[in-house]
């Protein structure tokens, strides 16, 4: 009982933390440029519920933190609905509301009332501001600690796998794939795992002599410490690299900075990438992950980092890097997830806008009452599918059928 007890805490309390950290950020870069614009906020929380803290301060801001750690939410001055976009009548009424309570021009500190370009930009400064948290921490991460590149040196080719189709031989060295250059083993496994079904072109080194050979990743489904029972792709490669080969490389700050936008950028087209191969039919979607699979890939990253080096200082240290690495990577999500023309999200905000924008009005409240329930709709299918996700993975379906046989 105890340890399943503190199985569950490794695993919900680091996802929690980060995810709270991470939404506060999101939220922050909204804050901050709204009031860079003069616009009036009521209340800046971290968490949800009953306040734990609250103070406000000169401004008229409430700042609170409540006892719920599943993120946060900044509460401009009239904000009238879920969508934070109300339309000409609205917009009149509250108007009207402002004037007679605090006198004529007031409505300019409004968010409402600001320029098109201005709520643009504050409602793009979230996911920017998620943006912006990973490249720093990579930054960090690069510069301090910096990162072990492996050559991806082929080990043994799987016979009968589509390597060993292809040509493959043991020792040779990959440099390029479809014409860009190799460093580490890791960008020849992220590529083929997502590439099943269409061909690759490799370049290696052997013998001193450069060679092209290409190679078609065949899906597979198999099981992932983090992610659980994914289908990737794979091509019967075993790569490894010996001592001498291997490079620890510590970047100075500009450097560093560089390697943090790459990073940043990589994983957003990852992430692209594999939408777009949904959508064509080419992926199942099962690498998806909602609440469910992200806390269990927080809490076997934990459980790892603990195991690495039982001296407390080490498992310190390691939980510390594995949690900001874990946080990096899942700012980059939710600032992406946040850019999806959804209405409920800050996409759908954005696009609301540029109607407003082209159109010289807001859009017709009816219109986004619709907009809003198909969002919530789309959002919710998503996060469903996400969730089935996380079960299949976790095994549940089995373990409960199990029960009732």
């Amino acid at each position: 009982m105890l340890n399943a007890l503190a199985q569950i805490l490794m695993t919900v309390v680091p996802f929690l933390l980060v995810l709270t950290v991470i939404v506060t950020i999101h939220e922050l870069g909204h804050f901050l440029v709204a009031r860079a614009f003069g616009v009036k906020v009521d209340r800046f929380a971290i968490g949800f519920g009953k306040a734990l803290f609250s103070r406000t301060d000169r401004h008229g801001i409430e700042w609170r933190v409540g006892w719920l750690p599943l993120g946060g939410y900044v509460k401009f001055s009239g904000d009238m609905d879920a969508s934070s976009v109300p339309d000409s009548r609205g917009l009149d009424t509250l108007k009207r509301e402002i004037v007679a309570e605090q006198g004529v021009g007031a409505e300019r500190d409004y968010f409402h009332f600001k320029p098109i370009w201005q709520r643009m930009l504050i409602i793009v400064a979230g996911p920017v501001s998620n943006f912006v948290l990973a490249i720093v921490i990579f930054t960090v991460l690069f510069s301090l600690v910096g990162v072990e590149l492996r050559p991806a040196r082929v080990a043994q080719v799987v016979p009968g796998s589509p390597a060993a189709a292809a040509g493959f031989r043991d020792g040779d060295l990959i440099s390029e794939m479809n014409g860009k250059p190799v460093e580490d083993a890791g960008e020849v496994v992220r590529k083929v795992n997502l590439s099943s079904g269409d061909p690759i072109r490799f370049t290696v080194e052997r013998a001193g002599r450069p060679v092209e050979i290409v190679a078609t990743p065949a899906r597979v489904t198999r099981e992932d410490p983090v992610a659980g029972r994914v289908s990737v792709g794979t091509i019967g490669l075993m790569l490894s690299s010996t001592a001498a080969e291997t490079r620890q490389i510590r970047y100075n700050p500009l450097e560093a900075v560089g390697q943090g936008v790459r990073q940043t950028g990589d994983i957003l087209g990852t992430t692209l990438s594999y939408l777009g191969r949904i959508f064509t039919g080419r992926e199942n979607g099962d690498q998806l992950s909602g609440p469910l699979g992200i806390a269990k890939a927080s809490g076997a990253l934990t459980n790892a980092a603990v195991a690495a080096n039982p001296d407390p200082l080490a498992m310190t240290i390691n939980l510390l890097l594995t949690m900001t690495s874990f946080a990096a990577i899942l700012s980059i999500g939710i600032g992406f997830l946040n850019l999806l023309p959804i209405p409920v999200l800050d996409g759908g905000h954005l696009v609301f806008y540029a109607y407003e924008a082209v159109a010289r009005k807001p859009v017709a409240a009816n219109v986004q009452e619709a907009g809003y329930r198909v969002g919530l709709a789309l959002l919710a299918g998503l996060m469903l599918f996400a969730t089935w996700n996380d079960l299949q993975k976790l095994n549940l379906f089995k373990f409960l059928g199990g029960l009732v046989s």
